[in-house]
């Protein structure tokens, strides 16, 4: 089927959605460093392509069967403003939601016929869960039955501990399939927390885990998680409040270190060859940590669309 890329970040959606056979028309993204990694990731020459949501025309739209979009999470996402709706970024969501009954109002027959729509965890409790309902009656006015569930990207190939709400839209009238439940294919130990930095000699205070087991929830502010690195001891458990108590850590036979970028984006579950065409186009790491955290996880994205047929 082919596949409308919206919010399409550095194309998460888009290549779980190839994975699977299916093709993408064109795509929207407004942050110029998520376009140029997208640009040297896909290669998307010819393809129709928009930098703003809030200013797409629906006439100039391409036809697609099915259109992807993880809508910004910032106010609606536990450790931001939590405002919902009521944020500048999250309602981006009744942008989309313009563009479908702008085309339903003129010709029904170019809707899509599945929506897949990603969010935090959280956006099923935000504002007394009102959002959430808000959102279900949106879709339902346009003429999309809706289904959903949690997933948790610790069970499906990666190694991050990530929980993600997705939302299935099907057109009524059409011969759309059943999407959801999708069950656990590949459950692992979560990440244990061995420490934690704190004083004020550290830029800000930060958890630490060990090298065994699972990430935590990448951060779309780009702050990747530490991880104690044994080097000659077996595993324990530290508290560091200062410069001093990590050097003396280090001489005992450990030391600390950030997750690389291209150890955030494995954990999202990109090929190593996508996260190189990116840092080969000059994208900073900088750029790379936050890219990692904005993402959907590529093998969720495919357990879904394997369930849509091609």
């Amino acid at each position: 089927m082919k596949v409308l890329d919206l919010f399409a970040g550095v194309g998460g959606f888009r290549l779980g959605m190839e994975m699977a056979g299916h093709q993408t028309v064109g795509w929207v993204e407004i942050d110029r460093f998520a376009r140029e990694s997208y640009e040297a990731i896909h290669k998307p020459k010819g393809e129709w392509t928009h930098d703003d949501i809030a200013t797409v025309d629906h006439n100039d739209l391409p036809t697609a069967d099915i259109w992807t979009f993880g809508f910004p999470c910032q106010d609606i996402s536990v450790a931001g403003s939590r405002s919902g709706f009521k944020g500048s970024r999250s309602s981006l969501f009744f942008s989309v939601t313009k563009l479908l009954r702008e085309i339903k109002k003129e010709d029904s027959s170019q809707l899509p016929s599945y929506l897949i729509i990603e969010n935090v965890k959280n956006f099923l409790a935000v504002n007394g869960g009102w959002d959430f309902l808000a959102t279900q009656i949106e879709l339902d006015e346009i003429g999309y039955n809706l289904e959903w569930q949690v997933l948790n990207s610790r069970d499906h190939r990666v190694a991050q501990n990530r929980e993600r709400i997705f939302i299935i839209g099907h057109l009524r009238g059409r011969d759309t399939r059943k999407v959801l439940p999708i069950g656990s294919n590949n459950k692992q130990t979560a990440l244990k927390q061995v420490g934690v930095l704190t004083g004020q000699k550290f830029k800000q205070s930060a958890r630490v885990y060990s090298p065994k087991g699972i990430s935590p929830t990448l951060c779309a502010k780009g702050d990747a998680p530490k991880i104690l690195v044994e080097t000659s001891q077996g595993e324990r458990s530290v508290t560091i409040h200062n410069l001093e108590r990590l050097k003396k850590l280090a001489k005992s036979g450990y030391r600390l270190r950030r997750l690389t970028p291209l150890e955030c984006w494995r954990a999202q579950g990109f090929p190593d060859w996508a996260f190189h065409r990116a840092r080969d186009a000059g994208i900073s790491d900088t750029q790379l940590y936050r890219q990692a955290g904005n993402t959907v996880t590529v093998p969720v994205v495919y357990e879904i669309a394997k369930r849509i047929p091609i």
